[in-house]
C-alpha cells in the first residue's frame, strides 16, 4: 500500500547552517529514502545572514538544491537581530506567506510536520491540519516563549502570557509532539496537561557517513568552539576561557556567528590573544572535519533554568567527530555527558575549572582517547538518524495503517540519560 503524503513546514532548511536546518534536512531526506512523498515549505536561506549563502559552497547537496518538492516563500530582508520587535515582525511575515500558500495550495497531504520555534509557523501548522484534513505533528526544538525569557531580552508579561496561551493551544491541537530533548517532556505535560503518550523523543543526531573522524595525530593540542555566540551562550564565560587558555599556552579555534561574536572578537584583539584562531562560518561537512582535527570541544550555555532542558546540537556534533567535551552547562546536557563519560562539566560555569579539565585531557592522552571513544560509541548507539528516523516512520505507519508494524510505544523514557 502507498505511504502517507507529508508536508514539512519549517523556517530553517538547506543550505542554512546550524542544528535546526540540519535536523529538518535529515528528516526530509530519510523520509524520502523510506518511500514517503515529502514536500517542504520554507523560506529563502537567511540564518545567520542571507549574504552568507551567496557563496555557492553552502549549496553542496544537489538533492536539496533542485528538488521540485521544496517550496520557498520570499521574505523581505530585515535587520532584526538586535530588535525583538523587528524579529517578531519578521516571523509574522514568514507565517503569513506560508499561510497564504497553504490556503491556496491544491495538493492533498495526510500529515503536516511542523517544527517550532518560530511559534507562528507552528500556528500555520494548525490551520494546515484543518485545510488538508491531515494529522498534525509538532516538532519542538526549543521551548518558546521560555527561551525568550532565558536570554533576557523580552520580558513583557502581557506578551509572554499571550504566547504562553498560544503555546498550550499548539500542544493540545497536535496529534503528536516530537521533542529533541527529554528535558522538554515534564514541562510540556505539566504546562498543557497533555498525555505523555503522544510525545516521542527524536534527538538531533548524526548520519552514519559523518562518523569518520580525522586521525588526531597532529603536533599541537588544540581546542575548538563552534556555533552561535549569542545571548544564550554567556560571552563573558568565553572571554575568560580564551584568556585563561592563553595563559596556559593552549590554542583554541572559534568558528562562530551571532549577536555577541563581535564583542568576543574585540576582547581577543584588545588583549592581543595570539592563541585564538577565528574562522568564518562554514558548511556542516567542513565543520565536522575541522572538529575532528582538534582534541577537545567546548560547550557553554548561560545559567537560566530553561537551558537545563536542552540538548545542544553542537554537543552531538562534537561527539560525532570523536571529541571529548568540556562544558559549562547543567541539567540534561550535564547528565548526558557525565553518565556516559564523554567529557567533563562545570555546572557553575567556572572558566578556571573548565581550563583545569582541558589541561587534564591534554596531559593524559589515554584519558583523552577513552573519553573520545565514549563519545563515538554514544553516537553510534543512540544518536544516528538512520536509526532514530524509524520512530517517526513507525508513528506514521501506526496512524495511517499503511504498513504492518508492531504497536507503537510513544512513551518517552524518563531516564534516557543514556
Amino acid at each position: 500500500m502507498s505511504k502517507p503524503k507529508i508536508l514539512i513546514l519549517t523556517q530553517n532548511f538547506h543550505p542554512e547552517i546550524g542544528s535546526h536546518a540540519n535536523r529538518i534536512n535529515n528528516i526530509f531526506q530519510l523520509l524520502q529514502m523510506e518511500g514517503y512523498e515529502v514536500s517542504v515549505l520554507t523560506t529563502e536561506p537567511s540564518y545567520p545572514n542571507k549574504h552568507l549563502y551567496e557563496d555557492r559552497k553552502f549549496w553542496d547537496n544537489s538533492s536539496l538544491n533542485n528538488s521540485s518538492n521544496i517550496h520557498r516563500v520570499h521574505v523581505k530582508n530585515r535587520k532584526y537581530a538586535f530588535s525583538m520587535l523587528n524579529r517578531l515582525i519578521y516571523y509574522i511575515e514568514i507565517s503569513l506567506k506560508m499561510l497564504f500558500y497553504v490556503l491556496f495550495d491544491k495538493q492533498k497531504y495526510d500529515a503536516v510536520f511542523v517544527t517550532s520555534p518560530a511559534i507562528f509557523t507552528a500556528f500555520v501548522g494548525v490551520i494546515a491540519k484543518f485545510r488538508y484534513k491531515a494529522k498534525f505533528v509538532l516538532d519542538i526544538r526549543d521551548l518558546w516563549p521560555e527561551s525568550l525569557k532565558g536570554v533576557g531580552v523580552f520580558n513583557n508579561n502581557f506578551i509572554i502570557k499571550f504566547f504562553s496561551i498560544l503555546e498550550v493551544y499548539l500542544y493540545r491541537k497536535a496529534n503528536h509532539i516530537v521533542i529533541n530533548s527529554v528535558g522538554f517532556l515534564d514541562y510540556i505535560v505539566k504546562k498543557a496537561k497533555v498525555d505523555s503518550n503522544k510525545i516521542i523523543f527524536i534527538p538531533n543526531a548524526a548520519r552514519e557517513y559523518e562518523l569518520n573522524p580525522v586521525n588526531k595525530n597532529h603536533e599541537q593540542f588544540r581546542v575548538i568552539y563552534t556555533g552561535n555566540i549569542g545571548l544564550a551562550q554567556d560571552v563573558n564565560f568565553l572571554k575568560k576561557l580564551v584568556h585563561n587558555l592563553a595563559k596556559n599556552h593552549i590554542r583554541i579555534t572559534i568558528v562562530g556567528y551571532g549577536q555577541k561574536k563581535n564583542e568576543l572578537l574585540s576582547f581577543i584583539k584588545e588583549n592581543n590573544l595570539q592563541n585564538v584562531t577565528i574562522k568564518n562560518p562554514t558548511t556542516r561537512n567542513e565543520c565536522l572535519k575541522l572538529n575532528a582535527r582538534h582534541d577537545v570541544g567546548v560547550l557553554a550555555l548561560n545559567n537560566k533554568d530553561v537551558f537545563d532542558t536542552v540538548l545542544p546540537g553542537k554537543l552531538i556534533d562534537y561527539m560525532s567527530s570523536g571529541l571529548p567535551v568540556v562544558a559549562a552547562v547543567s541539567g540534561y546536557s550535564r547528565q548526558l555527558i557525565e553518565k556516559n563519560k564523554t567529557g567533563f562539566v562545570s555546572e557553575n560555569r567556572d572558566a578556571d575549572e573548565i581550563v583545569e579539565y582541558i589541561l587534564m585531557l591534554k596531559n593524559n592522552p589515554k584519558l583523552r582517547e577513552e573519553t573520545a571513544n565514549n563519545s563515538s560509541n554514544l553516537i553510534r548507539d543512540h544518536f544516528l538518524w538512520e536509526k532514530n528516523i524509524k520512530k517517526l516512520t513507525s508513528l506514521f505507519e501506526e496512524d495511517f495503517r499503511f504498513a504492518e508494524a508492531a504497536p507503537l510505544n510513544n512513551k518517552v523514557d524518563r531516564d534516557i540519560t543514556l
